[in-house]
């Protein structure tokens, strides 16, 4: 049980890593997708996906330094028990994204899978994509030099970050669907049935017969076995979509979704957030009140959209000096916490 007797939570919103994973409970019988010994399962890869490892650990701080507050905890843990999207809007900047790389550290669910959205993204680009020209190059190199064999299709199939999410895992992966709101109409229809069934088809693999392909994946150098052609997930994936509410979604589309609506943080928040990041350091106490005050009151009166990251270069340039002056404190209010609906 947690400390506030919420004793059905899984992500605990502490920012510290803990097993409460295995403490999930089954899925409900019309979201269980798979009947395999979970120990049979691989677990999510531990390095990052992307092997940039500055900026992994860049991403790891920030995900225990987030500051969740009880409903974004409940919320979260609504979707964990059932197997839903999580569909999480918000001004830009107010830690959407964050939100995701925070339960993934903090349960040991390996690297986020993120699905950046733009107006031409389809659904097969999340699933896989097919190099069929850079295998028959390399066919024709083959055949041209006496060999005869055309390479193995595997090594020119590529999961996306979806289709990676919807491997089998042991624990379910974290999926990260960024700003769904950027997407063509047919987007969000299109994710309709996969969310629904856990699996999907690839045709090239699927004309193969019934035979074992190993493919590449989103995880990197990572590689996975699909049967069939068809990939099936045991764990349906924690996806995280993330919207700045400049558009509306289907109603068959909100409907298989837990919506979050994620407010921008108080003062209170704010300086929790400060200290994560920053320490708290006593000596630079009044130019953190200040200027969280001051981000504050730019939202509140200005009707100003401003990032939290934003607050955070200020107060970092603050306390190395650029405050103590003021055409110091100019360029930290009209530069660094200049709003970013203003042209």
């Amino acid at each position: 049980m947690t400390a506030n007797g919420e004793n059905w939570w899984v992500y605990r919103g502490t920012g510290l890593p803990h097993d409460g994973i295995d403490g999930l409970p089954d899925a409900p019988s019309w979201r269980a997708f798979g009947d395999v010994d979970p120990e049979r399962l691989p677990a999510a890869p531990a390095a990052a996906a992307d092997g940039a490892v500055a900026r992994r650990l860049g991403r790891d701080r920030q995900a225990a330094a987030y500051q969740a507050d009880a409903r974004e905890i409940q919320l979260v843990n609504l979707a964990l028990h059932l197997r839903r999207p999580l569909l999480i809007t918000g001004k830009p900047g107010v830690g959407k994204s964050t939100l995701a790389y925070a339960v993934a550290h903090e349960l040991g669910l390996g690297p986020v899978l993120r699905w950046p959205i733009t107006s031409r993204a389809t659904l097969r680009d999340g699933l896989y994509a097919y190099d069929a020209v850079g295998r028959l190059h390399d066919a024709g190199i083959a055949g041209g030099s006496g060999g005869g064999q055309a390479p193995g299709i595997g090594r020119y199939l590529r999961l996306g970050p979806l289709g990676t999410a919807l491997l089998p895992w042991r624990h379910p992966r974290v999926l990260l669907i960024d700003e769904i709101d950027k997407s063509d109409l047919d987007l969000p229809n299109d994710l309709l049935n996969v969310f629904e069934e856990g699996e999907y088809t690839i045709p090239e693999l699927s004309r193969l017969g019934e035979g074992d392909q190993e493919v590449m994946t989103a995880d990197g150098a990572r590689t996975a076995v699909v049967s069939g052609g068809t990939v099936r997930c045991a764990q349906f994936p924690f996806t995280v979509l993330t919207s700045n509410a400049e558009r509306e979604f289907p109603a068959a589309f909100l409907r298989r979704c837990v919506r979050l609506e994620i407010q921008p943080p108080d003062a209170d928040r704010l300086a929790a957030m400060v200290s994560a990041h920053l320490g708290g350091d006593p000596a630079t106490a009044a130019t953190r009140t200040a200027l969280i005050a001051e981000f504050l009151r730019r939202q509140r009166e200005d009707n100003a959209e401003l990032a939290n990251d934003q607050l955070l270069n200020a107060l970092l340039m603050a306390t190395r000096g650029l405050w103590s002056r003021p055409e110091d404190r100019e360029i930290i209010e009209n530069v660094l916490l200049r709003p970013l609906n203003e042209s």
